[in-house]
């Protein structure tokens, strides 16, 4: 009985801060369709998902814990892996490109967070599981990776990479004034069957094919299979910081981000 009451209140908590009018999440017609976007185009973005409440309230939470954050300024290849010395240092697999960006982690998150809620709730993480072909998924073992609040101010950016993951689930909080605009070209590589295909690859980073830009304002979820598609963030221009929150599961239970990336990306291990 106390567990039928907890999944009530996690339903109206989640219906107070999501719009579920427009996102129907438990709806099977509306999962299958949001599938289908997904395996389509490699990317669904579903507009006006968080509240104007909900937006403005984790506006004021990431304001308000901006100063916790941990700062890095990185230049990386493409794969996000040390240098091949098989390879040129301007090829396509050796080339940097930087990175620079502010972060807090899930153990800095408010404990009464709409974040919070949105990334527990049984009808989220079975939204996505259908929308994403996962059996189950499982929040971080370890303290810091599940929930990352990022920020970027005037001229930090993401450079062109590939994801390691299979998939991004992502919420935009807050746009800047000016860029931080998410490109990504579609299947730029085969990682499963190892064709990297460095020629493309050199080529968008000389900026010679034509990127797509996802469209996407403030609240806005955004699921993103970016394991084989380059994508970027541009600089952000002006006052205003860009936040952008990661909400991120694996398909096992008990999986912790290795010691050496927590170190790398929060300058801590927990």
């Amino acid at each position: 009985m106390t567990g039928e009451k907890d999944d009530h209140r996690m339903k109206q908590a989640l219906s107070d801060i999501v719009d579920m009018d427009r996102h129907p999440l438990d709806d099977d017609n509306f999962r299958s369709s949001c599938q289908r976007t997904l395996d389509e185009a490699g990317v669904l973005v579903l507009p006006e998902f968080l509240k104007p409440a909900t937006i403005a309230a984790i506006q004021e939470e990431g304001d308000g814990k901006k100063h916790l954050a941990y700062y890095t300024a990185d230049n990386h290849n493409i794969y996000l892996t040390p240098p091949d010395p098989d390879y040129s240092p301007d090829h396509a697999r050796n080339r940097e490109v930087a990175s620079s960006k502010g972060c807090i982690t899930t153990d800095q998150i408010p404990p009464d967070s709409a974040l919070r809620t949105i990334y527990d709730s049984p009808d989220f993480r079975q939204f996505l599981c259908a929308v994403l072909g996962e059996t189950e998924l499982f929040e971080y073992a370890d303290p810091l990776s599940s929930i990352n609040l990022h920020y970027a101010s005037e001229t930090q950016e993401l450079g062109w990479h590939f994801d390691n993951s299979s998939f991004a689930v992502t919420l935009l909080i807050q746009k800047p004034d000016g860029g931080g605009a998410f490109e990504y070209v579609k299947d730029v590589r085969d990682a499963d069957r190892s064709e990297m295909n460095f020629e493309l690859a050199e080529r968008v980073l000389d900026g010679e094919v034509p990127t797509q830009t996802l469209t996407m304002n403030e609240g806005a979820l955004v699921l993103f299979r970016g394991r084989n598609s380059m994508h970027r963030v541009t600089p952000v221009q002006g006052r205003r910081t860009r936040m952008l929150v990661v909400l991120a599961y694996n398909s096992k239970p008990g999986i912790s981000l290795s010691e050496s990336a927590r170190k790398t990306f929060y300058g801590r291990l927990g």
